[in-house]
């Protein structure tokens, strides 16, 4: 068994940190290292930690141009209002206020499925990949299209469809379609709606 993708989170609060470790817990790619409430000393955290993702509260850091020093993808815990430009220092922003459980997933898969040294059970399929035919069912499904709709716009059967969708929730660890319409955003197969 591959082991699992080490997150930091690094949140000074106790609630926001408790609720994203119960969630994290929940899918077994997932390894949390003990959190930390300051972003005090980050590089030395890290390197001592060997985190594969920075989940971080913006509001912790008076300087976002450190951010480019780390060497691993940071992603912004908002849940207050923050500077959009400031936000735009990370590699993605996570509004915790509104992502479901399947988004926060997809957020995170995205980022293990970019990393090309990823060790994840996400990425143990030698043919991760998407091929160009999924990506088109990946689409017509966050479109909200049903099996039989996406057979007849892509003239295929519908044992095809279901077969691409077998290996869509297999490559991506995705099995809602919500999730997989929050990866097709991410991923950038399809606009935000």
């Amino acid at each position: 068994m591959n082991a699992p993708f080490s997150i930091l989170i690094v949140e000074p609060s106790p609630v926001v940190t408790a609720g994203l470790l119960s969630v994290l817990s929940a899918h077994k790619a997932f390894q949390c290292l003990p959190p930390r409430s300051s972003a005090e000393n980050l590089p030395a955290i890290l390197a001592q930690e060997k985190a594969d993702l920075l989940l971080l509260n913006p509001q912790l850091l008076s300087d976002m141009a450190c951010l480019s020093t780390l060497k691993i993808p940071v992603i912004a815990l908002q849940y207050t209002p923050f500077d959009a430009q400031s936000l735009s220092a990370f590699d993605a922003v996570l509004d915790i206020r509104t992502a479901q459980r399947e988004q926060i997933f997809a957020l995170l898969q995205s980022f293990i499925s970019s990393n090309k040294n990823t060790h994840s059970d996400f990425a143990s399929d030698e043919n991760y990949e998407l091929s160009d035919r999924e990506i088109e069912v990946l689409k017509l499904v966050a479109q909200g299209l049903m099996n039989k709709e996406i057979a007849d716009k892509l003239c295929i059967s519908i044992h095809t469809v279901i077969s691409h969708r077998k290996n869509i929730n297999r490559k991506t660890g995705i099995k809602s379609v919500a999730g997989l319409t929050v990866y097709a955003i991410m991923q950038g197969y399809i606009a935000s709606v």
